[in-house]
């Protein structure tokens, strides 16, 4: 490892989804904005939105994007740590899938009681974050 890259790891309650991968840049989506993580960053814990995780490894002319469900981000030592109770990398996303779920969101936020449209707007985020982790449109 250079002195100008960092590990990154990505992990879920199922298990790794990145790992130990050398970056130069990682671009978090937290909640108080966009943070980009580069070597010899100083420690930094930090929530995370409903959103994409991008990965830059310029030596290898390599880049990831991972949607990310939330969860936090912990930096310290040139090692990344991701935590979130799902995550994909763009690779994996099936975008039929995506606009399925987000089209029966979106009946669902129409049709229901307050109680339940919380929970059908967070699906409906996370349907729309995973198209945009594939296509780029949001």
């Amino acid at each position: 490892m250079s002195e100008h890259t960092l590990h990154v790891k990505v992990v879920t309650p199922a298990g790794v989804v990145f790992g130990y991968e050398t970056a130069s840049l990682v671009v978090l989506d937290t909640t108080n904005g966009d943070e980009g993580i580069m070597a010899n960053h100083a420690p930094i814990i930090a929530s995370l939105h409903i959103g994409e995780v991008k990965i830059v490894a310029e030596e290898e002319g390599f880049e990831e994007i991972i949607a990310v469900s939330g969860g936090f981000a912990e930096f310290s030592d040139n090692q990344l740590t991701i935590v979130s109770d799902s995550a994909e990398r763009a690779k994996d996303i099936d975008v039929e899938r995506a606009e399925q779920a987000k089209e029966r969101a979106e009946k669902h936020i129409a049709a229901s009681d307050t109680d339940d449209v919380a929970r059908a707007q967070a699906a409906l985020m996370r349907a729309v974050n995973r198209i945009h982790v594939v296509t780029g449109k949001k």
